[in-house]
């Protein structure tokens, strides 16, 4: 008995995909990929705006600096969690899509019949984006209360 993990031809023969549904998985594939990049990005952009703000904040000791820091911070977090909800969305797509015989539309990109798998909330405060977005929470806060007790 062949598990759906093995790979054709190992011990018997499994249906294969056609040329179709392997196009539309490299489809998947390709928006799964650009939203890892995305996150990618919205990171680095998170952390060059953090350091800016902060070393200006703690610079001229400056409290709305400091204060309104949060805001960017806040919204980056809650972008990247957007951007791993939907990666995860589209990974329940394409392991739907993969199977041969599959009740994926073929083409079809729409990941939404798997919302009710895959909750945002889950996404955003997973622990890497906590533990990224948290920390410079803290470094955050820390400047925050160097300006205000200094």
């Amino acid at each position: 008995m062949t598990s759906e993990a093995e790979p054709t031809g190992i011990l018997g023969s499994r249906p294969t995909l056609s040329q179709d549904q392997v196009k539309h998985l490299e489809f998947i594939q390709a928006v799964i990929t650009r939203l890892g990049t995305n996150s990618f990005l919205v990171k680095g952009w998170c952390l060059t705006l953090a350091a800016g703000l902060l070393v200006f904040a703690a610079e001229g000791s400056r409290l709305s600096v400091a204060a309104t820091a949060f805001v960017p911070l806040v919204a980056f977090w809650f972008l990247d969690g957007y951007f791993l909800w939907q990666e995860r969305l589209f990974r329940k797509l394409y392991d739907q899509a993969r199977k041969p015989g599959a009740e994926v539309e073929l083409f079809s990109m729409n990941p939404y019949p798997y919302a009710g798998q895959v909750r945002w909330r889950q996404a955003a405060f997973s622990v890497t984006l906590s533990l990224f977005y948290g920390g410079i929470g803290v470094a955050h806060l820390a400047v925050l209360l160097a300006v205000v007790l200094g």
